[in-house]
């Protein structure tokens, strides 16, 4: 493991992984991470929510008040509500959406899930992207979660990235490899 982690890496990971075991020990992982997920959504598509809970300058007692809010409004677990005011406490909340993506990864890797990157030059079905996954699940033993793009400037083909693995099918990258080796020449 690296020693050259950021200090917000760190934090987040640490606090991630307290709620991960919290949750785990207390057999309310499930309702965790779905609550974890929903207040994301929150926090990614509400810019008001995310500047004011992030904001160093607001008081304590008023991001507590939204937390409790939205935590009230959408049934979240006494874990993630306590877990959200503690972070607001110990002024960590700022590091909010590192320790939720870190929290998500560690769900993920419990469940035997590989992350991994599709790219693809035209959208493709959800009927493809089944086959795909199942396809190459079967192969790497494990399931495997996409985040899927389309990128059109591919010309052709696909890039699929599972960790430091990358296969790159484009037409983009084939023609870059032949310009490569005109100039070689």
């Amino acid at each position: 493991m690296s020693t050259n982690k950021s200090f917000s890496t760190e934090t987040s990971e640490r606090y991630s992984r307290a709620l991960f075991e919290i949750s785990r020990d207390s057999d309310d992982l499930d309702k965790v991470e779905s609550d974890i997920k929903n207040f994301k959504l929150i926090y990614d598509k509400n810019l008001e929510v995310r500047n004011f809970i992030k904001d160093p300058s607001q008081i304590i007692t008023e991001q507590n008040k939204l937390v409790n809010l939205i935590s009230d409004k959408l049934n979240f677990s006494k874990n993630v509500q306590k877990f959200l005011l503690l972070l607001i406490e110990k002024r960590r909340i700022f590091f909010v959406n590192k320790i939720i993506e870190s929290f998500l990864r560690l769900c993920s890797q419990k469940r035997g899930e590989i992350k991994a990157s599709l790219i693809s030059s035209k959208e493709l079905s959800q009927t493809e992207l089944n086959d795909i996954s199942t396809d190459l699940s079967k192969s790497m033993g494990s399931t495997l979660k996409f985040d899927y793009k389309v990128d059109k400037e591919l010309i052709g083909g696909l890039k699929l990235q599972l960790g430091s693995i990358m296969i790159d099918t484009s037409i983009r990258n084939k023609l870059k490899k032949y310009e490569q080796a005109m100039l070689e020449n």
